[in-house]
């Protein structure tokens, strides 16, 4: 047998990890209660009375019916480590050029140190390589943003920023994103001059650009590099009409570019950079006098996309919709590439490469992906979208190091376990603390979610729920004393808590010829606090019917702390799942939508059923319930083990 690497994460340093000796005695628990019952017995209800009848027993350990098989080996890497991208190779004289505009020296007097000043204008018409909602562009026809359900009529916009709307109808607004939406739903003819008296309302608010990024919504540089990059790749339907926009929108369109040549360096995070980035080098490619600006932004966006993305292809948020922004940025700019008749970098395609696996790693059964990080259920038509526009064709990421996300297919049955710290403080933009928690789907159902959404705040999402769906309790995993693991600060930041994970992942197979994947993680969010480390290990048949799991908290020094702290193991169900409570009390049978039942079981102690929520892939929470087992567990540790089966 090929023994497995235990992997130690560090979310504050970037050097290799040194390994971490578990408690001894820590896999002995009370899982296997559960499991043997259910092993002995065809029917649930002969598992229930077993577990009844063998008490307080001793237990042996949770893969004690299997014989450990190969492993599959997590390589240890440096924590968070950056990919590292050059830009594209060039002259002397190129790069000579390139150090001159840098420095400062206008893009016009090196390309033509004596000709005249060309006038403003297009070199080409990109093709949108995105379409956008039909829904939202629908609503911009009949006069209202439709961000995330909620509605705003056009009228009331204040485009300058001194009247502060919520988040996401901010970056909606600022970074005209809503042109594909218009384009989605009607001809150029229809959506041009909803389009120019949009703009021109936009542009009477913000005659010319701030001295600095930061003065208000509009020109942070991560809205302004999505702005220009949206006025390019949607050109037409902003510079048909009325000359004198046309003319005024094509002068803002390289003061824009010159504005982010300056204060790119500045901007907000990471993610950020890599849009003013690319907003730098489609304009090189598409505006006059481009190509110094094309060969400066090149190397510039070289630059932030190795600082943005680990190894594996994940960005350093840890979100999925940081995920899928990058991918569209830089699909969006290599269409600007193919409308000029020039080959995108192979850099960029070897991103792009990279960024699919990732992603489609959090996608569950029906194609929508997970809730994690701020993300809501984003729905499958729209990642098979942003996938298909990639051109990249991969599976999902099975090597999982920085990304930080385990992925088990059984199957029917998908499990997604978060197996990292949380993101760095200054990669974080919805910074969730939600280590340890998993979420389990069979066919197009979710069984177990985290309520997700964070991101969508603002929308039919009350703004005041923002940091509570950032939680630890809104994630299905284990709380202690209805604290967060990790510290949940306003503005989507995060402060200290978990800075170390442990995972270990391998393959058991049992004598009969069944085999399941076994995968235990660690970590240290309660260590200072309250003495106590949470080690959870889950258990996933190759068939796809049977999870079992098993929390621990294990004493971090030799002698456990006196005293009692409350505990609450918390699994958030899918939407339309109809839930009831055994009559003892230890269980609970779950009736899926598409007829299947399921029964939940708990090694000890009652499962209660309480009010949950769920945000779908629009932004619309649904009401839905939780499973909750909770009570008061000693400083000198505990087990709580728990069985998820489909019955018939």
């Amino acid at each position: 047998m090929a023994a497995p690497v235990r992997t130690r994460r560090k979310a504050q340093a970037r050097r290799p990890a040194r390994a971490v000796p578990l408690a001894q005695g820590a896999e002995e628990g009370v899982l296997d209660e559960v499991g043997k019952a259910e092993a002995n017995a065809p029917e649930m209800i002969a598992a229930q009375d077993m577990i009844a009848a063998q008490g307080k027993a001793a237990t042996p350990r949770p893969e004690d019916d299997m014989a450990p098989g190969q492993g599959e080996v997590i390589e240890p890497g440096r924590s968070l480590a950056l990919a590292d991208f050059a830009p594209p190779a060039v002259g002397a004289g190129e790069r000579l050029i390139r150090l001159a505009y840098r420095m400062g020296v206008p893009g016009s007097f090196l390309t033509s140190p004596m000709g005249k000043k060309v006038k403003p204008r297009l070199l080409a018409t990109v093709r949108n390589p995105l379409p956008g909602s039909r829904v939202a562009g629908t609503a911009l026809r009949a006069g209202h943003f439709l961000v995330h359900g909620a509605k705003t009529p056009i009228a009331q916009i204040d485009y300058n920023g001194a009247a502060r709307v919520t988040p996401p109808l901010e970056r909606v607004v600022h970074s005209f994103a809503w042109l594909a939406d218009l384009e989605a739903c009607v001809t150029r003819e229809q959506g041009g001059p909803i389009a120019e008296r949009i703009l021109a309302a936009w542009l009477q608010a913000n005659p010319k650009p701030p001295g600095k990024p930061g003065k208000g919504p509009a020109w942070s540089v991560g809205n302004t590099g999505m702005r220009l990059l949206n006025w390019l790749v949607h050109a037409p339907l902003i510079l048909s009409g009325d000359k004198a926009l046309r003319s005024s929108t094509l002068r803002v369109l390289g003061e824009t570019a010159r504005w982010l040549d300056r204060n790119v360096h500045h901007a907000e995070d990471g993610l950020a950079e890599v849009s003013g980035w690319c907003a730098i080098v489609a304009a090189g490619l598409l505006l006059p006098d481009g190509r110094p600006r094309r060969l400066y932004g090149e190397a510039g966006l070289m630059k932030a996309l190795g600082e943005l993305v680990g190894d594996d292809g994940g960005v350093l948020s840890r979100s999925p919709l940081a995920q899928m922004e990058a991918i569209t940025l830089l699909v969006k700019l290599r269409a600007c590439y193919h409308a000029t008749r020039r080959d995108a970098p192979e850099a960029i395609e070897a991103m792009l490469a990279m960024l699919v696996p990732p992603l489609l790693a959090l996608t569950h059964g029906d194609g929508s992906l997970g809730s994690w990080q701020g993300a809501g259920a984003v729905g499958a038509d729209e990642v098979a979208a942003l996938i298909e526009a990639s051109g990249v064709r991969t599976r999902p990421l099975r090597d999982v190091r920085q990304w930080g996300y385990q992925r088990v297919v059984a199957q029917k049955a998908i499990l997604q376990f978060d197996t990292a710290p949380p993101p760095m403080p200054r990669h974080a933009r919805y910074g969730c603390a939600s280590t340890l928690a998993f979420e389990l789907s069979h066919g197009g159902h979710r069984l177990i979610v985290n309520c997700g959404g964070a991101a969508c705040a603002g929308g039919l999402v009350p703004v005041r729920l923002e940091q509570g769906l950032r939680a630890t309790a809104a994630h299905s995993t284990l709380t202690l004393d209805d604290a967060n693991s990790t510290a949940v600060l306003i503005n989507g930041m995060i402060g200290s808590g978990v800075s170390e994970v442990d995972v270990d992942r391998r393959t058991l197979e049992s004598d009969g010829g069944g085999a399941a994947t076994r995968l235990e993680a660690s970590h240290n969010g309660y260590a200072a606090r309250y003495g106590l480390t949470h080690r959870r290990i889950l258990i996933l048949r190759d068939a796809g019917t049977e999870l079992r799991g098993e929390d621990l908290l294990v004493p971090t020094g030799r002698k456990g702390k006196r005293g009692k702290v409350g505990f609450a193991i918390r699994f958030h169900l899918g939407p339309g799942i109809d839930v009831r409570v055994s009559e003892d009390g230890h269980g609970a049978g779950l009736a899926l939508p598409d007829g299947s039942y399921w029964q939940f079981r708990a090694g000890s102690g009652d499962v209660a059923v309480e009010d949950s929520l769920w945000v779908d892939g629009q932004g619309r929470p649904i009401a839905t319930q939780q499973l909750v087992l909770q009570g008061l567990v000693s400083r000198g540790g505990g087990n709580f083990g728990w069985l998820l089966k489909k019955m018939g």
